[in-house]
């Protein structure tokens, strides 16, 4: 007898015996392992038993503020940090925040929340708190207003930014 993988022992049988009543029971067979896959086994192996419950980071800081944008007469400029600014890109400028921090911002007009990564210094503006990319700000709708209030929720700060003293040692 030759040893051969399973599928090409059907794809043998099949070649020679496609019409009788050997081929309809394979795949009336065939049929019902799938709508047994499908039905029974599926659901029970979705992704609700094995995904983790996932809960939004709390911030370490939350305040309010005025929060404008700025966009293309910035594009491939050099920030206050020395990275090369995107407009495309979902970052933002805060006055005193440190290089790299992560902030949650929220439209209050619209409720709309989006991450974004502090990477340049601003705004010059007096009562401005937060300067937004031109991708983050039309994410938010900000872009046809121009100012908005938002919701200042600060993430995470890198850690090359903490000293014992900041960390309460």
């Amino acid at each position: 007898m030759i040893l051969m993988p399973f599928s090409r022992k059907i794809w043998v049988f099949m070649r020679y015996h496609h019409n009788g009543p050997r081929a309809r029971i394979f795949f009336v067979w065939a049929g019902l392992r799938w709508v047994l896959l499908m039905f029974l086994i599926t659901p029970v192996v979705q992704a609700p038993a094995l995904a983790k419950h996932y809960e939004p980071p709390k911030p370490l800081l939350t305040w309010t503020g005025r929060a404008s944008w700025y966009g293309a007469q910035f594009n491939g400029k050099e920030t206050a940090f020395g990275e090369t600014y995107d407009m495309n890109a979902m970052t933002a400028a805060h006055a005193y925040l440190p290089d790299g921090s992560i902030i949650r911002v929220t439209a209050l007009r619209t409720g709309i929340s989006r991450v974004v990564r502090v990477n340049d210094r601003g705004p010059y503006f007096p009562g401005r708190e937060l300067d937004l990319s031109f991708r983050a700000a039309s994410q938010l709708g900000i872009i046809e207003s121009g100012v908005a209030r938002v919701r200042i929720e600060l993430l995470e700060v890198p850690h090359r930014h903490w000293t014992p003293r900041q960390n309460g040692e």
